[in-house]
């Protein structure tokens, strides 16, 4: 019988050391990968409330900006910056459209410390939302972004308020108020600048 026992000793202090030291590093990067652009899938969670003390937000108006390189169609970004009251950027929206191609792209700029498979909650006036999934973090910010159709640059054009609703790694619920007044004439107006990048041969 104490054989026996002795055999399990093993498989028993290395099922004691997993469960002091927890999940490995790699598991623990697994959990906070973003989702792909292309899951539409609506992630599955439960926040546990919403969270009232949200710095404040100052939102500066929408650009337009053009970006141009010889023998490509040129790239234009609709976009709009808010800041704390320290001067860091705290959150960037940007409808990015290749000239000629009738394809748009929003993207948006949160801190990080975000939990990832939330993805981002946009809702224009009050309308009915849409899951923006994260693609990828930077030191200092992560960017959701996908595809923006016809119907949703409608809604931007005619809105006067985008909400952005995300979750935090504590589980709770953070929103903040973009002002949309003056998207659509900062889109369809000239850009307020255009760069413009010469290729040396």
């Amino acid at each position: 019988m104490r054989s026996q026992v002795r055999q399990f000793y093993p498989l028993l202090i290395s099922l004691f050391t997993a469960l002091l030291l927890g999940p490995g590093p790699e598991h623990a990067r697994a959990q906070q990968t973003a989702p792909s652009a292309t899951d539409q899938s609506q992630p599955e969670f439960a926040p546990r409330g919403q969270r009232n003390a949200v710095r404040q937000i100052k939102y500066g108006d929408w650009q337009k900006y053009c970006f141009k390189t010889p023998g490509t169609n040129q790239v234009c970004r609709t976009t709009i910056s808010g800041t704390f009251d320290t001067g860091q950027t705290a959150v960037r929206a940007d409808l990015i459209e290749r000239e000629g191609e009738g394809k748009a792209r929003l993207q948006l700029f949160v801190p990080v410390g975000m939990y990832l498979q939330a993805g981002v909650k946009l809702t224009v006036d009050k309308d009915r939302p849409h899951h923006i999934p994260y693609v990828w973090c930077l030191t200092n910010s992560c960017i959701a972004a996908n595809v923006a159709d016809a119907a949703l640059i409608r809604e931007l054009e005619k809105g006067q308020a985008l909400q952005l609703e995300v979750v935090d790694s504590g589980m709770q619920r953070v929103s903040t108020t973009l002002p949309l007044g003056k998207f659509a004439s900062a889109r369809q107006d000239s850009p307020a600048r255009t760069f413009e990048q010469e290729i040396d041969e």
